[in-house]
């Protein structure tokens, strides 16, 4: 958990910082009225590590009203509070599509196959259980993996054989063509009635590398006057935002299942909401910079709590406010 109070950061003001919107207003959170709208309902939090840290997040707040009973397994974390009978799940899904390690044409086993055209089985058999679901994922195209498209293998990322010729399609796309195939997937199954959010791509802020190549965040303890482009950001964000249009209009009619929570400009500007080197309680953890310069061990992705990503639960409540209540003032 990113409680990065808890493991030793010594500043606070990345706290209290917030998120004003220009043309409307965002209302505080409020956990009593959000356990009401969600009563004998399920919030699914679908996806990625940042999935988690938002999940986290909403517990961390609820917690003030009410502790949840943990009834989780391996597969997925499962909380409920009782007062409502409301429960918070999460569930892994790096892709958001189907995953295999199983040999598929010049794709050697072992190696991730990502199948862009089938929506993950993990939690799509699960769906009609579902009232809320938040999806998250982009990072993971980043990995070393082969991309599979109607059985064929057509691209790939840090992983091509030269003999094949050139890739059909690369990281990007392939991110783009997943978007597509899962909200689609969502949106026009018939046993799905909830809502589904799609939150848009997380903007980490390493500087210098990248997570496993020396990147830093260290000493960013306010936040940026000015949003400092990152190309693969900007490019995955649009890429990301396009197909959840096209999937918008794969739906039809169904089209109204899908909402879209738009964080990466704003949080672009939160360079200082990352946990850094302060990423686990450990005492004995590096946060300083050696003697030859090279900066510790650090997190730049994920969000502390509390953070910037509370902001997104705000966002959220929302959502479901506007949903439940019929209301989109």
């Amino acid at each position: 958990m990113q409680n990065c109070q808890g493991n030793g950061r010594p500043d606070k003001d990345y706290e209290n910082w917030r998120w004003k919107p220009e043309q409307c207003i965002l209302p505080r959170f409020d956990g009593t009225k959000f356990l009401e709208l969600m009563r004998g309902k399920t919030l699914a939090f679908v996806g990625d590590s940042v999935a988690r840290n938002q999940m986290e997040s909403l517990l961390c707040i609820l917690w003030q009203v009410e502790t949840p009973v943990n009834r989780g397994s391996r597969k997925w974390n499962r909380w409920i509070f009782r007062s409502t009978s409301t429960t918070i799940i999460r569930i892994w899904s790096s892709w958001l599509v189907h995953r295999s390690s199983e040999a598929v044409g010049i794709a050697p086993k072992g190696l991730d196959k990502v199948f862009l055209d089938i929506a993950d089985e993990t939690f799509m058999e699960y769906i009609p259980t579902f009232d809320v679901l938040v999806l998250s994922s982009g990072h993971w195209f980043a990995k070393r993996s082969a991309y599979i498209l109607n059985g064929n293998v057509v691209g790939g990322q840090l992983w091509w054989p030269r003999q094949a010729g050139k890739m059909q399609i690369n990281n990007i796309d392939a991110f783009g063509v997943s978007v597509e195939t899962c909200l689609t997937a969502l949106a026009t199954n018939p046993n799905f009635t909830g809502i589904a959010v799609l939150r848009t791509f997380s903007p980490d802020h390493y500087e210098g590398g990248a997570w496993n190549t020396g990147g830093s965040c260290t000493g960013k303890v306010k936040p940026l006057d000015e949003v400092v482009r990152n190309g693969f950001t900007d490019t995955m964000y649009g890429k990301q935002v396009a197909s959840f249009r096209k999937a918008v209009q794969n739906s039809g009619k169904h089209s109204s299942k899908l909402k879209l929570m738009d964080i990466t400009e704003p949080f672009a500007l939160r360079a200082d909401g990352h946990p850094g080197p302060y990423r686990s309680p450990d005492p004995n953890k590096k946060t300083q910079r050696g003697p030859d310069g090279k900066p510790p061990p650090q997190d730049c992705l994920h969000w502390c709590m509390p953070g910037p990503v509370d902001t997104w639960n705000e966002m959220l409540f929302e959502t479901i406010r506007r949903e439940f209540e019929g209301d989109s003032s």
